[in-house]
């Protein structure tokens, strides 16, 4: 079934060109609708949401102006571009390569794709850099141990992007989630509303980090690495400790680049460590402040800097020119990320822009109440459609900003915590990312496959991470089921039923 997938897949045009028709798609199916007077009743702000018609004369002159800001404004393109930086250097003057090897000879590799799978899961705690760093890294490590590549990236992929809502750390998600599920209860019942707090499901995730870690190396051992097979392509091969020892320069110039490290890591902890420091937010907080939105230039330095070093040590740095030769060849890399942005970008500001996005999320929630289930089919359809709305609208808090001021009270009424409603909301939408062409970092990782295999298409990648999302979904939608029917607390003071 997945050889079927990815054959029928890959015979899509290249993904760049597919984002070009589906902009076009937008745009003509925005003219018929708007010819046709669809609009939905929005129950949030009682006003009715109708299409954009991108071929009206507003719609014509938007199309012209926005397009640079539509292609600057696509969320991963400043990410990619600047973190790359920082792990350019890193890559290109060997420093990743050697830590690699490095970790290869030292740890059982019985537990390299748990780990993978485990670092990606907790990434979410740096926001979208996860997509990023890891994808490549485990690129690089699967290729180190002659395994697939592309295993690799789907192992780190799942996590990061199918375990976004794990976690064993608070984060900016459960934040930005938070209180918008606070400000949803309060609208039904304000006092109950008073006693919620950020930490609703804190013990839930933590819970399904380890859940996600365990099903993720089962299905990267048993479904995804098996059916790729062998790595016919460029690297070490498996089991060939030779290659992968390490010279004297290498050794001295990962001690340097450890040193390195320690120090630039302490200099960054003076602007977040002591209670005055000055990337603390408000009342000296962490997970809401200017550290958190700091976190990708902070990756970009703890990369380059011990990267910068280790090539000085090694030799492969002799000068500055040496330095932006490195820097060069990494962007150059990045060549067809940045025409997958343009036309990414290009798409989803054209279905954000014309409604078509919030009209599928509010018709979907009218047609959800409007069935009147409770108790175990709700929930479980409930999450199905968070699912489906999730290949439309990337963006989790964007979404809940829709759903959440319709769904709690909905929820509430038919005896469901806005605790619980907000749990099963992170499953289906964390699961669901990696099958959704919308999700910006989905170009990301095709970028990163196609640098080890050019026929890796859209195909290729959905049949890879196919069973990831079924697995996480069954596993984690199960776990969620028998929290509500044990009645376990998700987190400290919330409870799963609403008793109004």
């Amino acid at each position: 079934m997945l050889d079927g997938i990815e054959t029928v897949g890959n015979k899509l045009p290249h993904p760049a060109t597919l984002f070009a028709i589906l902009t076009v798609v937008v745009v003509l199916v925005s003219w018929l609708l708007a010819r046709m007077d669809v609009s939905v009743h929005n129950a949030v702000d009682g006003e009715r949401v109708e299409v954009v018609d991108l071929l009206s004369r507003e719609g014509v002159q938007w199309l012209f102006t926005s397009a640079v800001d539509n292609f600057l404004g696509f969320a991963p393109l400043g990410v990619v571009l600047v973190t790359m930086i920082g792990i350019g250097m890193a890559e290109q003057t060997g420093l990743i390569s050697t830590l690699l090897r490095a970790f290869v000879l030292s740890v059982p590799r019985t537990l390299v794709t748990a780990g993978v799978v485990f670092a990606a899961v907790m990434s979410s705690v740096a926001s979208d850099a996860g997509y990023v760093v890891l994808p490549p890294l485990a690129a690089m490590l699967f290729v180190a141990l002659g395994r697939h590549p592309l295993a690799g990236i789907a192992a780190a992929f799942a996590g990061v992007s199918a375990g976004f809502s794990a976690n064993l750390l608070l984060s900016g998600t459960d934040v930005l989630l938070g209180e918008l599920t606070i400000q949803a209860a309060a609208t039904l019942d304000p006092e109950y509303a008073e006693g919620m707090n950020l930490a609703m499901n804190y013990w839930f995730i933590i819970v399904a980090t380890f859940l996600l870690t365990i099903v993720g190396t089962l299905v990267s051992r048993y479904i995804v690495e098996p059916r790729l097979g062998e790595w016919k392509g460029e690297g070490v091969v498996a089991g060939d400790e030779e290659s992968l020892t390490l010279s004297a320069i290498e050794k001295k110039g990962l001690l340097w680049a450890g040193v390195t490290l320690l120090i630039t890591a302490a200099l960054l902890a003076l602007t977040i460590v002591p209670p005055n420091a000055p990337l603390r937010g408000e009342d000296g907080a962490v997970v809401q402040s200017p550290f958190m939105d700091s976190l990708v230039i902070i990756i970009v330095i703890v990369f380059f800097v011990p990267g910068l070093v280790y090539g000085i040590v090694t030799r492969s740095v002799r000068n500055d020119t040496d330095g932006v030769n490195h820097l060069s060849r990494t962007l150059e890399s990045m060549a067809m990320f940045i025409v997958l942005a343009f036309f990414a970008g290009q798409f989803i500001a054209y279905f954000d822009h014309t409604n078509l996005g919030l009209m599928v999320s509010i018709a979907g929630a009218d047609l959800l109440e409007s069935i009147n289930l409770g108790g175990f089919p709700l929930i479980i359809l409930f999450m199905l459609f968070v699912g489906g709305v999730n290949i439309f609208v990337g963006s989790a808090s964007a979404k809940w900003a829709m759903l959440a001021p319709v769904m709690v009270p909905i929820m509430m009424q038919l005896g469901i915590s806005p605790e619980f409603t907000q749990a099963a909301y992170r499953v289906s939408d964390s699961t669901f990312n990696i099958l959704s062409p919308l999700l910006p970092y989905f170009a990301v990782i095709i970028a990163v496959a196609q640098k080890y295999d050019k026929r890796i298409g859209i195909g290729s990648l959905i049949s890879v991470m196919l069973p990831y999302a079924i697995l996480f979904f069954l596993a984690w939608g199960a776990m969620t089921l028998g929290w509500f029917a044990l009645d376990l607390p998700l987190g400290p003071g919330s409870p799963v039923t609403y008793e109004g």
